[in-house]
């Protein structure tokens, strides 16, 4: 009788790991995640004013896809890459999907990739 009951609580904390695994393993996009989060992010961004402080960005957007910093003649710059548009289902954002925001000195001063490619010519 004591083995049965051993085999019987282990088979369930056997399915029980299983379940875990399979659950906390899967970081594929669940379809309306990516496409409510897309939205979001350009409602926010098309919201955002010229001189809004990184801060405020971060705190209304939340953490980035991608983040790029450099400092060019003299001046701080910060590119926050957020995802608003799908290109490819590939189960990853890729920078291609992003709309970069361009913060100087942590004043937002523009986003696009047109804004970003001219402050790096």
């Amino acid at each position: 009788m004591k083995t049965l009951l051993k085999l019987t609580v282990a088979a369930l904390l056997l399915t029980a790991l299983v379940g875990c695994i399979s659950i906390n393993g899967s970081h594929s996009w669940d379809d309306t995640d990516w496409k409510d989060t897309q939205e979001a992010n350009r409602k926010i961004i098309s919201e955002l004013a010229i001189g809004t402080e990184r801060s405020n960005a971060l705190m209304r957007l939340g953490t980035p896809s991608f983040s790029e910093a450099f400092v060019k003649e003299g001046e701080e710059y910060s590119v926050l890459f957020y995802r608003t548009h799908h290109t490819e289902s590939d189960g990853e954002t890729r920078k291609d999907e992003t709309t970069p925001l361009i913060f100087q000195n942590d004043k937002l001063i523009g986003w696009g990739d047109d804004v970003l490619s001219s402050i790096q010519l």
